[in-house]
Formats: C-alpha cells, structure tokens, sequence
C-alpha cells in the first residue's frame, strides 16, 4: 500500500517549488519519504550544460531529443532530461548516466506506458516543461506535476469547453478575461498533473473529473493537489496520492465560484469516459494549435494507447 504522506508538504499550498541551478547537488540527496520535493529550473539558466546531453541521456531520449527541428524544443528537452537525470542519480547515489528509466503499466490496458519509474526503487517522480520552464516532482507515492504556459484569453475560451461542465460553467461567469485565462491556467495544470499521477495521461478525456478552477483545488479521494507559484505567465500543479486535506469549506465557496468538493477518481469505478485527444494534446504545441484539433467526436469507451500520456517524457 502506498504510504500516506502528512497534509502538511514541503511545498505547502501555493509555494515555490526549489529552484535547480548548476551548483554541484549534495551527494546523495535526502530522499522524501514523507515530504514532496518540487524543483524548478528555467532552459535559458543551464545553457552550458546542455553539452553533456550526448553522453548523459539513453539512446531513447537521444532519439527524441535529436528528432526536435526546433532548436528550442531540442534545448527544452535536453534541459529537462538532464536535471531528471541530475536528481535522480543524486537521490539514488548513482552516476546521472547510469540511471535506468521505464515505464509502469497503463492502469486502462496494462501496456508499458503509464508513469514514468526508476525499475526496482520506491522513488515516484513526475517531469513536465512548457516555454522556458521545468518542473520535477519526486515522492514516496505516485505523483504528478504539469506548468503550462498560459494562453491568451480567447484560445482560453474556447478550450474552457473541453473541461468537466462544471468547470466550463465556473469559467463562464467571470467577467474578466484575466481571471478566465488565471482559472482556466490553474485547472488545466491540476487536470494533468492528476491524470500523470493516476498513470493514464490523457487518455481519460478532461472532462470527467471535477478539480475546479478557483483558488482552490476540488478535494479527490486519495489525492491530494497543491497548486505552485511560478514564472509570471505560467500556471502549474503537482498531484500526489494521499488523503486531501479537511476543506474549511465542503459547500464548495473555498474553492470557486459554483464549486463543490468530493468527487470521484477516474480510476477503479468503472470504464472511464476516454475520448481519444492525442492529436490535440499530445505534444507541446501552442495553445492555438490545441484549439484547432480539439473534441474529436466522442467515440465508444475504449482505450488508445497514443493518448496514454499528454507528454510522454
């Protein structure tokens, strides 16, 4: 059974995450055993080390990170592969390059391509990156971590209809673009950053779990989600499985307008609703690309490994 961690987290609600530079790591880092750590790098701060990618990285991430066209997107990976390898192998005390990556199995099929893994170590972690900023959890419990540049207040708009109905609505009756774009940012990172945890990515459809849009994340059973402060312009999440903590509001006023609490998970109750939205989401393109692929028509509940994970890191 997976270990419960406190309600109280080393990156408490709305924290910053710890920043990662290039100062050597201490050797080997505390593992978080009943904490969550949250770290944070920005591209352009580990430029230099971007030379060692070549030495440092497996033959699979050499693969993607050389099948990039767009220099920035190579740069983006390399980065964000390098300070997963940096941490881990500080974690584990092993070199960075020795660090063996894999995959658990889809909880919806079983097939190799649920949350990332260390084989044979107890250390869950969780990898995302967006514009010029990374983000990498770690913890003793399946967890999951999403930064998501924000959109624009129209591109907001329109994708605010893929969420669950009850956070479309909650957007709806905001009258500032501003706060739709900030309640839309933090929804969508809580989405994934949940769905990375659960191990299925995005291939459960947005709309089926409520997380809500407000200040507030929705309470889930046996998961718990913290928003994080970031870079302007960025929202960002982490999700780790572990009771929530009590709601001072069950009505549903502390997390957003119209917002209630206690739903259920995607997993273990039954098929999900699964709408195959891997060409709208699959990598990292703009917002306004997302937009002109999104909500294919909803097909038959079955299971498209391709959407498995949004971002398969």
């Amino acid at each position: 059974m997976p270990t419960t961690l406190p309600h109280t987290l080393s990156v408490p609600p709305a924290a910053r995450p710890r920043v990662l530079t290039t100062a050597p790591l201490a050797a080997p880092l505390a593992r978080p055993h009943e904490t969550l750590d949250v770290w944070q790098l920005t591209v352009g701060d580990h430029e230099e080390a971007l030379a060692d990618a070549q030495h440092v990285l497996d033959a699979t991430e050499r693969r993607r990170w050389t099948a990039f066209r767009s220099p920035a997107d190579r740069d983006r990976y390399a980065a964000a592969h390098l300070a997963l390898r940096r941490l881990l192998g500080s974690y584990l005390d092993i070199d960075p390059a020795d660090v063996v990556l894999g995959r658990e199995p889809c909880p919806l099929c079983a097939e190799p391509h649920g949350r990332p893994a260390v084989p044979g170590s107890d250390l869950h972690f969780s990898l995302s990156h967006s514009g010029d900023q990374v983000l990498l959890a770690f913890g003793p419990t399946p967890v999951g971590v999403d930064v998501e540049r924000l959109p624009d207040a129209a591109v907001a708009d329109e994708l605010a209809a893929t969420l669950h109905p009850r956070e479309t609505a909650e957007l709806g009756r905001l009258a500032s673009p501003e706060d739709r774009v900030a309640g839309f940012g933090r929804c969508w990172c809580r989405k994934e950053a949940y769905l990375k945890g659960i191990g299925t990515g995005l291939g459960v459809s947005p709309d089926v779990d409520y997380l809500g849009t407000g200040h507030r994340p929705a309470v889930l059973t046996g998961w718990t989600l913290v928003d994080l402060r970031v870079a302007g312009g960025y929202a960002a999440a982490v999700a780790y499985a572990a009771p929530a903590p009590p709601s001072e509001d069950e009505s549903g006023g502390g997390v957003g307008a119209g917002a209630g609490v206690g739903v259920s998970t995607a997993v273990g109750v039954g098929p999900p609703d699964i709408r195959d939205l891997s060409a709208a989401y699959r990598s990292r393109v703009s917002w306004t690309d997302r937009v002109l692929r999104q909500r294919p028509p909803r097909g038959p509940a079955g299971h498209d490994p391709r959407g498995v994970q949004a971002h398969p890191h």
